[in-house]
């Protein structure tokens, strides 16, 4: 059996390479950001007319506790987990309706857009911590609203 000789220096060389290589992907993960959107419909009736609709997640509610709307029930329409690249933008569909646009301008500030009917109805920019939550919304037919809620997970 022949045994392969490596010189230290080439050793020393092959290692800082792998490192960096492996430091270079952490970071490039570190900035890709990991959200959650959730399509909530708010109302005053103690159920949805859609058995489809889903009760809320208890730290979402108790945020929406909180704000000053007049909805004292909301359920959840849709919800998808999605990553936004660190200089890019990601497209959400959460209805046939509504579309959610967020683009990465540095560290964790995020440009949200929102679109209803393919039109810009709302466009913010704003930091998001981990764990914090963006809710956007407006009203619906018959006193009714629809929030969105944007929530940062990593």
């Amino acid at each position: 059996m022949r045994h392969i000789r490596i010189s230290r220096p080439l050793l020393l060389g092959w290692l800082g390479v792998f490192t960096f290589l492996i430091a270079s992907e952490s970071r490039l993960q570190a900035a890709t950001l990991k959200l959650q959107v959730q399509l909530i419909w708010g109302t005053g009736d103690d159920h949805s007319p859609d058995p489809k609709h889903k009760p809320l997640e208890s730290d979402v509610k108790a945020k929406l506790k909180d704000l000053p709307l007049k909805w004292s029930n909301y359920f959840e329409v849709n919800r998808k987990d999605f990553e936004v690249p660190a200089s890019g933008a990601t497209k959400v569909p959460l209805s046939e309706k509504c579309e959610l646009e967020v683009k990465s301008v540095g560290g964790s500030k995020l440009e949200v857009a929102l679109f209803g009917k393919g039109k810009e109805t709302l466009r913010r920019t704003q930091t998001l911590a981990k764990g914090e939550m963006l809710v956007l919304g407006g009203n619906a037919p018959n006193a009714t609203a629809w929030l969105v809620v944007l929530k940062r997970i990593e």
